[in-house]
Formats: C-alpha cells, structure tokens, sequence
C-alpha cells in the first residue's frame, strides 16, 4: 500500500524512501479511502502533519516535526511503529497538506470532502486538543493564468488592477521579454533584488486569481473551489512557500492555507455553493484591494 500512495502522491512527489518514512512517521497522519471491490487499492490520500501551529511553507512543515520529535539528524530512520515519540501537548494544529485521488473515473464524486470530514472526527477523538484544522495547498495553475493576462497587458488590455500592479516593474527587468524570461526559468529566486521587487505583485496577483477570478460564480482555481465547498475559508497566502521545482514553475513558490473553522463550515459551504460568496481573511481582502470585512 505504501508503495501505490508514493507512486500516486501528485501534489508533493516523493523523492525517496527516507521522505516517505517521514510522511507516515511520528506527528504525521496518512489517511486512505479505499473500496471493498480493490481492497489494496488507494482511492482518496491525505497526508495530515501534526504541529503546534499552521506552517506557512513546506519547510515549516518540516522544521516543526524535526523540533518537535528532537531528532533532526537522525529522522530518516523514524518509522510509523514510533508514534510513542509524539507528546500530545505539542499538538494544537493539524495541517492538511497533500489531497490526492487517484481513480480518474471517479472525479466529480466528492470523496476528498468525506474523507477531510472523517479525518476531522479521528484527529479530533485521538487529540481533542487540537484547535486549528488547515490546509497548506498549492496553486497549481497560477503561473500559466499569469502568463495569459501578461499577454493582454502587453497589448495594453486585461483588468486596470493587473496594469497598476505590473506597469511599473516592467522597466524594472527591462521590458516585458525579460520579465517573463525570468519568471519562466525562476531564475528570479536566485535574485535577492528580483525577489523584493516581485513579492507585491505576485502576491496581489495571485490573491486576485484566487479570490476574484471566476467560472461559473465559483472559485476558477480548481483547490480553492474544493475547499471553499467544503466550508473552508481563504484564510492565508505565503510567499515562497514551495520553492521545489514544481512549486516554482506551477504557482511561482505560493501556497495558500485554507483554514477549517469547524462550527462555521457548514454554513460557509452553503453561503459559496448558493450566493457564490468566498469567505476570506483580511489579509485576502487587503491584497485584492478590497475592504477588510472579517478578523479571520
């Protein structure tokens, strides 16, 4: 079984036999849906970190397990039998971080959003301590949005917010070929002027697309539209947050939490699948210009 969630895991691919060790160690949670008609089959996996707070990266995630279990050199040879490591009074946040189906038959069946509910009610009877139940999830077609609106500001076209965002660090790099040469090759990480100078428009840019950008009244990114119909609000978006390859080229390094605050998600979820209203913290709304109407 372990071998089939490694070779489905699509949101963080894993790179070996020590990071999927950790992925099932101690304050970690791997939760499977599976079917009596393919009994050794996965069909829904969720991987579930245990930290004392919600991580605004990869890395954190990370960190605050090798804090956590004070074994940073030595946590490749942890192993899932060695949950007696964990101390429960560590626990207040438990870190959605990779949702993955793997039955392409079976999309459009909600099973991610039974799953994240049953997962909820397991955590919450082994730990009833925790308080803070989050997502750290990816953007995984940002950068490719990105590049199409940069094609109408060329033209002088596309949303008067996207030209007063970008119109001033064009000259900047150069001219329009020179910016999308470098965010296209990501070189511009390895940049420490690049970076300051690129953090207020992708993050504005990319609160844009997930909190404005729409199809059919909901949601346009696909993760944001799951969450948001589960009841989760937009809750945090984090700079460099996934600064791996994937995450580079898929989202330019953001990841965004969406947090679940379990006596509001019912009534989250039928406020966005039936008034198409995205809840959001304040930080969303300030980034997308808007007012604060939340102290999410």
């Amino acid at each position: 079984m372990l071998q089939k969630i490694s070779e489905y895991e699509a949101v963080h691919p894993v790179r070996n036999w020590t990071d999927l060790k950790r992925r099932v160690g101690p304050y970690r949670r791997c939760f499977v849906y599976t079917h009596s008609s393919m009994p050794s089959e996965p069909i829904v996996v969720l991987h579930t970190a245990l930290c004392p707070e919600i991580a605004s990266s990869t890395k954190g995630i990370i960190a605050a397990t090798q804090q956590m279990t004070g074994e940073a050199d030595n946590l490749a040879e942890l192993t899932s039998d060695s949950q007696d490591l964990e101390d429960p009074r560590k626990i207040k946040t438990a870190i959605f971080y990779s949702i993955t189906s793997t039955q392409p038959g079976l999309q459009g069946i909600e099973l991610g959003n039974y799953l994240i509910k049953r997962v909820v009610r397991e955590l919450l009877a082994e730990f009833p301590q925790i308080t803070q139940f989050s997502t750290l999830s990816p953007i995984p077609s940002f950068k490719k949005w990105l590049f199409n609106k940069f094609e109408l500001l060329e033209k002088g076209e596309g949303e008067l917010i996207l030209r007063d965002l970008w119109t001033p660090v064009v000259p900047l790099f150069g001219g329009w070929k020179e910016l999308k040469k470098h965010l296209h090759s990501n070189t511009w990480v390895r940049v420490p002027e690049f970076m300051t100078v690129l953090e207020k428009p992708l993050m504005a840019t990319c609160a844009h697309y997930l909190y404005k950008e729409k199809r059919k009244g909901m949601a346009l990114d696909n993760v944001a539209n799951f969450h948001l119909k589960n009841g989760a609000v937009m809750w945090r978006l984090n700079w460099l947050a996934d600064t791996s390859p994937r995450g580079m080229t898929n989202s330019c390094g953001l990841m965004v939490n969406y947090r679940y605050f379990l006596e509001d998600t019912e009534h989250n979820s039928k406020d966005y699948l039936e008034n198409k209203m995205i809840n959001a913290s304040e930080q969303i709304e300030m980034l997308t210009g808007g007012r604060p109407m939340s102290k999410l």
